[in-house]
């Protein structure tokens, strides 16, 4: 009959596995059959109609069960059935033996006397052995008659003890005789015959080993079969002892104490070869790790800063190295795996990349040809600073963004989409010009197809234009160079071509391959003709990608707002992006919640070359980090939090401790000071920017170290760790929120913000000069001869005087010396001339002056006059 469960709740599956008696593997794979997926867990829920199909399938199972269950209950209550028999008649045997009467013996009965003497005599002999029995008769007597037991003393004959008799047994008769087939397993001793000199020809001072001898005892007597077995000891003739044996045994003897004699020739060698073993073993130990000391576990695009801590050189050496090999780099740029290794090579380490396997796990597949579509350019801007690159931009685009620009200057990357006259698309990515965005114009040269350098016509090759140059080089994308304010009257196009000539790029006007156009941004004029060149050398390129795939790129900017969360700039080159894809960019996933374009507009997807910005993710990732679309939020989760894991340890093993030699060459400058400072912005490459341009500012006496950085306002957590750790806090275009202002007033935290680059340099190497002790040096202003000593009750002791050289001042401070020696410091109480208080007296007029606190002067000491001066140390 089927049974179910009356189930108010769902069931576990460990109890319908004990209810069926099966295994859950076999439940697992008859539901997958059925269609129905459960966890392969016996602590899983199912719900009753699964329930039911498990009844109906395994009722078989359970009615077999019950069946076995009832046969092990009945022979269990057979057997407790016998048990109760077994110990209800013991319990009866046990009463009856209590209760049964026995008979009543009687004691010896006397029957006669025994003569000892005729006993003597009869068994005097120690050959005859003979036992006496005496048998007693029971007689059973009745209840009245009770007889008195009389006393019989026992006969026994004394025994002597085991006799020798000088026979002897062979006991090789009680042997078991072995088989052929026991004498062939059991290995036959190889016996070696040892010849030994008698004891008398060997000297005193020559020792032979113990073992070698007792071997040579034992072959010496192993002939002699007539060898007494007898355990008894007591009884057993020992065999006569000879002089030479005992001079062996006092031998014996004397090498068991010796140290030399205690270990044979064969265990010094074995005790040779383990210590030689050893050493080979720790050798080997000592050489691989010296070997993984110069292996270097680095994940990929490990900045110039972390590189040079983990290698414990100098970060300059670092970016000289870099400069040697062609490629311009700063403090926090990050390196691609290529120049991670060359740069370790340099300085003799080997590069072992870590979390290969999670780039592997997000690497994309090739597209197949006939999946290739054409896709707009991706223009990167790059150039000094103030040559017109927003501008240039802003024309294109008909807007204004440099208005937004704080101080007028570009502080940020930015992307834009450009639709030209003919239908055509472009990309262009704004790059700022400052020096210090010089990791921000390496990611643009990076991500872009073609690079666009304008430099002023009124102006020359700048070193930002250079390196901009430097970093489209590297990127190994097409240049063209755009002279910009044509409109000016001393511009000079031609000299601007010379200056590339002579860096080795060669204008297409001049017989080289690279393009040039003049233009306008302030007018507009060559714009178009410029656009043209872009889309002929675009059209060159042949740029296709595959935009039915899920998208991947590049993170260009990351943010924080406060109504809305992360904000992260993308830039697409391949695939397409949806509304509520799963992205993983660096060590942060999420959920795409909304898609703006450039102009904050919302859609619902984007191809490639599309720059995009996108909320959803669980933090600011890195800029210049690749992003990756994944079908399961699971997956890129798990990814995520791995590569979180590496970064972690990565930046433990980069952390850079203080060193003996560190602490000798502070203690040697004597007044090393360290700047410690947290930097918060508005997006990450800005935040990246001012801290490598700060690191930048650090000297031999003062360090500048940068305990953290983030995007974001200034919050409570940032003001305590502050406070803990003595810095101070510079917010980039963010402000601290109301709980971190209450922390800044009661912890006494200096919080500056800023929103121009420049100030925020030039007030922290105003700092690091102000902590700095000055260097004081004096300037003498004046002598006088003292001639006469006046003392004054209210006054006290004053000094009549001339003035000799220079002049004296009032607010100076005075020497008094006396013979070449000074005698004290001090400062003026009053300085007259006749009756009037002077501020000064020059040389060749007398005057009257009195030391503050001091009275022993004397006539004929001499007054030197001085101020203090202190110098800024630089």
């Amino acid at each position: 009959m089927t049974e179910y469960f009356y189930m108010t709740d769902k069931i576990r599956l460990k109890t319908v596995l004990t209810k069926f008696n099966i295994s859950l593997q076999r439940v697992i794979s008859f539901l997958q059959k059925k269609g129905i997926e459960i966890e392969n867990n016996p602590n899983a829920k199912i719900e009753e109609k699964v329930y039911k199909s498990l009844v109906i399938e395994f009722q078989s199972y359970k009615e077999i069960r019950d069946e076995s269950e009832k046969i092990s209950l009945q022979k269990r209550m057979e057997k407790e059935k016998i048990k109760k028999e077994l110990l209800k008649s013991k319990h009866i045997q046990n009463y009856k033996i209590i209760r049964a009467k026995s008979e009543k013996l009687v004691g010896f009965k006397k029957i006669g006397k025994i003569d000892i003497d005729t006993l003597d005599k009869k068994y005097g002999t120690q050959e005859e052995k003979k036992t006496i029995y005496i048998n007693i008769k029971k007689k059973k007597l009745g209840n009245k008659i009770k007889n008195k037991p009389e006393h019989i003393d026992t006969i026994y004959q004394k025994l002597d003890g085991v006799m020798l008799t000088g026979d002897r047994i062979d006991l090789s008769q009680f042997e078991k005789k072995r088989t052929k087939s026991e004498i062939k397993k059991k290995r036959r001793r190889i016996k070696k015959e040892i010849f030994i000199e008698e004891m008398k020809n060997v000297t005193t001072g020559k020792k032979q080993s113990q073992n070698k001898e007792r071997k040579s005892y034992l072959n010496k007597h192993s002939n002699d079969k007539k060898i007494d077995k007898s355990k008894n000891k007591k009884n057993v003739q020992k065999s006569i002892i000879t002089d030479e044996q005992i001079k062996k045994q006092i031998k014996e003897t004397l090498e068991k104490l010796s140290s030399k004699g205690m270990k044979s020739k064969a265990s010094k060698i074995r005790k040779e070869k383990r210590q030689s073993k050893k050493e080979k073993i720790l050798l080997q130990n000592e050489m691989e790790n010296q070997k993984e000391e110069k292996i270097l576990k680095l994940a990929e695009f490990t900045t110039v800063n972390e590189l040079a801590s983990m290698m414990k050189v100098n970060a300059t050496d670092v970016i000289m190295s870099c400069m040697s090999l062609g490629i311009m780099v700063t403090m926090n740029q990050r390196l691609d795996a290529e120049i991670l290794t060359l740069v370790a090579d340099e300085f003799g380490f080997n590069v072992k990349f870590v979390g290969l396997d999670l780039e592997e796990a997000v690497q994309d597949d090739k597209d197949l040809e006939e999946h290739l579509k054409p896709r707009p350019p991706i223009i990167t801007v790059m150039g000094h600073v103030d040559h017109g690159k927003t501008s240039l931009l802003d024309y294109i685009r008909n807007t204004n963004v440099i208005a937004g620009e704080a101080g007028g200057i570009t502080q940020h990357i930015a992307a834009y989409s450009v639709e030209c006259s003919n239908n055509q698309s472009i990309t262009f990515l704004d790059t700022p010009g400052h020096e210090a965005f010089t990791a921000m114009r390496a990611r643009g040269a990076q991500i872009t197809d073609i690079a666009i350098i304008v430099i002023a016509a009124d102006d020359h090759v700048m070193p930002q234009t250079k390196e901009a140059i430097s970093h489209a080089q590297a990127a190994n994308v097409p240049i063209i160079f755009v002279f910009n304010k044509m409109d000016k009257s001393n511009v000079n196009p031609d000299k601007i071509r010379e200056q590339l000539a002579n860096l080795n790029f060669l204008v297409k006007e001049w017989g080289g391959k690279y393009l040039t156009q003049e233009i306008s941004a302030k007018l507009g004029t060559g714009i178009d003709e410029l656009l043209k060149k872009v889309l002929l050398v675009s059209k060159s390129l042949n740029l296709k990608a595959n935009p039915n795939k899920p998208a991947i790129g590049t993170v260009i900017e990351a943010s924080l707002d406060k109504g809305r969360g992360y904000i992260t700039t993308l830039l697409i080159q391949g695939g397409t992006l949806k509304m509520g894809d799963y992205v993983l960019a660096g060590s942060h996933h999420g959920k795409v919640k909304n898609i703006l374009d450039e102009r904050g507009k919302s859609i619902l997807s984007a191809g490639p070359s599309k720059s995009i910005t996108i909320l959803g993710l669980n933090g600011a990732p890195t800029a210049g980090d690749k992003f990756k679309i994944f079908k399961d939020e699971k997956e890129a989760k798990q990814l995520a939090s791995r590569r979180e894991q590496l970064q972690r340890e990565q930046n433990i093993r980069a952390q850079k401790h203080l060193t003996l030699d560190e602490i000798g060459r502070r203690i040697a400058l004597g007044d090393f000071k360290e700047l410690k400072i947290i930097i918060k912005g508005d997006v990450d490459g800005s935040v990246e920017a001012i801290a490598d341009a700060l690191q930048k500012l650090s000297t031999n006496t003062i360090m500048v170290n940068i305990i953290y950085k983030g995007v974001g306002q200034i919050t409570e957590s940032d003001v305590l760790l502050a406070s803990a750790s003595d810095a101070i806090i510079i917010g980039f275009n963010v402000r601290p929120n109301i709980g971190a202002k209450n922390i800044e007033k009661k912890e006494n935290i200096e919080i500056r913000t800023y929103s121009i680059i420049y100030d925020v340099t030039n007030d922290i190497q105003e700092a690091m000069d102000g902590m700095l002790s000055p260097d004081i040096r004096e300037k003498i202003l004046g002598n006088a001869e003292i001639r006469e000593i006046f003392k004054i009750p209210k006054a006290g002791t004053i000094a009549g005087c001339m003035v000799t050289e220079g002049k004296l001042l009032r607010q100076a401070k005075v020497r008094l010396i006396r013979e070449g020696i000074v005698i004290h410091n001090g400062e003026f109480t009053s300085l007259k001339r006749f009756k009037e208080d002077v501020k000064e007296v020059s040389k060749g007029y007398e005057c009257g002056l009195g030391i503050k606190n001091y009275h022993n002067i004397r006539s004929g000491d001499i007054i030197e006059v001085y101020e203090e001066l202190s110098d800024r140390k630089s």
